[in-house]
């Protein structure tokens, strides 16, 4: 257990000296600060990536505690938000970067100005993500079951999750009236990039590397790797872009939110290689459940969001709240499996 660990805690510690050399002591605070609410209000993102991570080989597994770090830190918590910026104001990317390192306060403040896309973006696609769960109606296992028995048999109805999710994404623009078209234009962007993420992934078990026994399978395994692994990559984009916004009510400095931000994406990552290793989703089983309805409420909370401004704890209580029963509720399904057992 402990060993997963060790790789983010060097990291994390050599960070935050360079950190406290560069700003000070509240340089330090900052990033730590940021590190913790990063972990605390990305424990939905940990299960949800632990179930997709299950199909994954163990090469591919370490490729994402390793290379997917770079498209994380850089990507994510860097690049993207610099992009996003760029396609809202029609300012060139070069021109946001650059401002993004000498003017923070002026990127802060064009960055704000991006929150809708961002919003727009990052609701649609976890709301399409938590419906595509309920919505399978071949899911034999439920937790809140009045409620999730009748959602599995809507999703017989085919993709209702895409048409609800638009209907979601017209209500929005209709009481955020200013940013109508650019919410209507990202929603758009995050519905085709959730459909291309299902087409790509789509049909791809729990095969590895390690158990090819030909060239073609040895391909196909890679193949299903690599497409596992940029969809969680994007997933945990999703989730985290807008964290990256709201970090910026802290601090102005990209380097402190990037390296704060960062460390607690490392700790996020291990933790979800750790509930594989411990095979804790088969253990707990509403746990799946709760992580998903903790997306839907994170969702709920970036469309709100867009006509009134939601604190980000709000959304952090949410999941982590689902979270909470439904470890409970697990814990105490499996006390009485046991107890049944025992009494046969």
């Amino acid at each position: 257990m402990f060993r997963l660990f060790i790789n983010p805690i060097i990291v994390s510690l050599i960070a935050l000296a360079a950190v406290y050399w560069w700003g000070g002591f509240a340089a330090l605070l900052l990033a730590a600060m940021l590190a913790v609410l990063e972990v605390t209000l990305s424990f939905d993102n940990a299960v949800v990536n632990a179930k997709v991570l299950e199909k994954m080989s163990p090469r591919w597994q370490q490729r994402f505690l390793t290379w997917g770090m770079l498209f994380s830190v850089v990507g994510t918590r860097l690049i993207l938000p610099i992009l996003i910026v760029s396609a809202v104001t029609f300012v060139s990317p070069f021109v946001i970067a650059h401002l993004a390192i000498y003017d923070q306060h002026a990127y802060a403040a064009m960055l704000s100005t991006a929150g809708p896309a961002i919003k727009a973006f990052g609701g649609v696609f976890l709301l399409l993500v938590s419906l595509a769960f309920f919505f399978d109606d071949g899911k034999q296992v439920h937790w809140l079951v009045p409620l999730e028995r009748r959602l599995a048999r809507w999703g017989k109805v085919e993709s209702i999750e895409i048409a609800l999710a638009l209907v979601a994404l017209a209500v929005s623009s209709y009481f955020a009236p200013d940013s109508a078209a650019t919410i209507l234009r990202s929603g758009l962007a995050g519905v085709l990039l959730f459909v291309l993420m299902e087409s790509m992934t789509s049909g791809l078990g729990s095969v590895t590397e390690t158990s090819a026994v030909s060239a073609g399978v040895a391909r196909n395994a890679a193949r299903a790797g690599f497409s596992l692994f940029i969809y969680l990559n994007l997933l945990d984009a999703a989730f985290s872009l807008d964290g990256v916004v709201g970090a910026f009510a802290l601090t102005t400095s990209l380097p402190i939110i990037v390296v704060g931000l960062g460390i607690g994406a490392y700790f996020v990552r291990s933790l979800t290689l750790l509930l594989v290793e411990r095979q804790t989703l088969a253990t707990l089983r509403y746990i799946e459940h709760g992580a998903h309805w903790a997306i839907f409420g994170l969702a709920a909370t970036m469309f709100v969001g867009l006509a009134v401004a939601v604190p980000e704890w709000v959304a952090g209580s949410v999941g982590l709240a689902c979270i909470v029963f439904a470890y409970v509720s697990s814990r105490r399904a499996s006390r009485s499996s046991k107890s049944v057992a025992s009494r046969e």
